[in-house]
């Protein structure tokens, strides 16, 4: 079985994937890192327009002044251009995993409901089963960033002005907007992570290893 976890950044994907793969027994893979390799062996030229938002955030590392620079629907745009950019690469791990035998979970914004449904048609619905992670709750989401203890945070550790959490949160919002449309349009299950973050990992582990 593969099991692949999608949505925007920050949403808890790693997490569940990382109880999921205790849980089971099995290992995980992160699609930054699969992004990472596709993006080391592109062609140059290429690589501007398969992973734009990697390219500007190289040379604008300040949260600050990328949020001061595009709205919050023009990264979405950016961060979806890049995940298709990657669906070869999680196409590839499937099957190899699937040939073998092997359990395997894959997790990142760069699972897009599109691709789960690629998948299951080429290699059938009984080879995988998918998540959707987001949040949607701006102030909340705000409140509990701030607490985070995740480390080399990529939001604390590159913001300075309080207003750029807000456009952090509205950002991540409305990629969960896209994530929901898009998983209703392919009949996938979306969870909506803003309160009981921990209750909710727990149903989520339930739905995906329930044998019903």
């Amino acid at each position: 079985m593969i099991y692949l976890i999608g949505g925007p950044p920050k949403c808890g994907k790693t997490t569940l994937s990382k109880k999921l793969s205790k849980k089971l027994g099995i290992p995980w893979i992160s699609a930054d890192t699969l992004q990472s390799i596709v993006k080391e062996y592109a062609d140059k030229k290429d690589v501007a327009k398969k992973f734009p938002w990697s390219l500007i955030r190289k040379t604008v590392t300040s949260n600050d002044v990328a949020y001061s620079k595009y709205t919050a629907k023009e990264i979405v745009k950016l961060y979806t251009t890049q995940a298709k950019a990657t669906y070869g690469a999680i196409d590839t791990v499937s099957i190899c995993e699937i040939t073998d035998g092997n359990d395997y979970i894959i997790e990142g914004y760069q699972v897009e409901p599109k691709l789960v449904d690629a998948l299951q048609k080429k290699y059938g619905t009984e080879n995988f089963k998918a998540v959707f992670l987001v949040r949607k709750d701006v102030e909340k989401f705000v409140e509990d960033c701030k607490k985070s203890a995740t480390t080399n945070d990529w939001i604390i550790k590159k913001t300075e002005h309080e207003e750029t959490y807000g456009k952090i949160a509205t950002m991540i919002s409305e990629y969960g907007n896209y994530f929901e449309t898009e998983a209703k349009k392919y009949g996938l299950k979306v969870f909506n992570m803003d309160h009981d973050f921990s209750g909710k990992l727990d149903e989520i582990e339930h739905y995906l290893t329930s044998t019903t």
